[in-house]
């Protein structure tokens, strides 16, 4: 074993080691007294815990209203934020280093800033209890850092092949479609990742946006289980596993792409 694998693998197990401990404090029953020392495998393991979690909230829904808001606000944000990235990758040297200076200082925004401005917004435009404030985001690549990414992965082309695709007679459109999008899909694949960990996990936009209980996503599902008492920890681990179990799937069929595309264009080693 090469000493790159040793590491890649003591790595795995740091971020493993705290989805087994939640695998295994959901086996805990419901109304079960929690340990007094250091227990790793519960003394009778159960799903109840589980079957528990659906009745105490509506996980069902709750799972599709998540999957209602990703499904939107991650290709948006993965087609808004390429195509910011690379209009600024067209602008001149000063233009390009003022639009990346002033999305960094918009980076260091606290969102919590943006709270009241945006729930005055939404509600003047008459859309508060609905999903178009979770999705709105995506609209601006969610966040600033998406969009650098992606300016940093476009910038990586050579610019005589830009250049080349000019001469052709491509416009700046068909040039981002045809030329540059192919080339940057690993920045493709994880902004798509982090976007859709980000829209599957806001936990403050739904509470300050939804009112009505239908319309819950499961931040705010998990949110209500956590009130449950110390006997009843096993129903919010086996709620929490199951939220994280798409994003763990996600990451799962995302990073062999994300792989093969960096080392196809020639990413790694440069």
């Amino acid at each position: 074993m090469s000493r790159r694998q040793g590491l890649a693998i003591v790595a795995s197990a740091i971020f493993v080691i705290p989805l087994l401990f939640l695998i295994l404090g959901s086996l805990r029953g419901p109304g079960v007294s929690p340990p007094e020392g250091l227990e790793l495998i519960p003394s009778d393991p159960t799903l109840d815990s589980y079957t528990r979690a659906f009745e105490l909230v509506d996980l069902r829904r709750q799972f599709v209203n998540s999957a209602i808001v990703a499904a939107f606000a991650v290709p948006l944000t993965v087609l808004t934020g390429s195509w910011a990235g690379f209009a600024m990758t067209l602008l001149r040297r000063r233009a390009q280093i003022i639009v990346v200076g002033v999305s960094l200082v918009v980076l260091m925004i606290p969102l919590s800033a943006l709270w009241v401005p945006r729930f005055v917004m939404f509600r003047e435009l008459g859309v508060i209890d609905s999903y178009v404030p979770l999705v709105a985001p995506a609209l601006m690549g969610t966040s600033p850092f998406y969009v650098l990414l992606f300016y940093w992965s476009y910038r990586r082309i050579p610019t005589d092949l830009i250049d080349a695709a000019r001469l052709e007679g491509l416009r700046p459109f068909s040039i981002w479609w045809r030329v540059a999008s192919p080339l940057v899909r690993p920045a493709t694949f994880a902004v798509g990742a982090l976007a859709f960990v980000f829209h599957w996990s806001n936990f403050v936009d739904p509470l300050l946006y939804l009112v009505t209980t239908d319309n819950f996503t499961l931040p705010l599902g998990l949110s209500a289980l956590r009130g449950l008492g110390p006997t009843d920890f096993g129903v919010l681990l086996a709620a929490s596993f199951l939220a994280t179990v798409p994003t763990v799937l996600l990451f799962g069929v995302v990073q062999r792409p994300f792989l093969q595309g960096t080392r196809a264009a020639g990413w790694l080693g440069r």
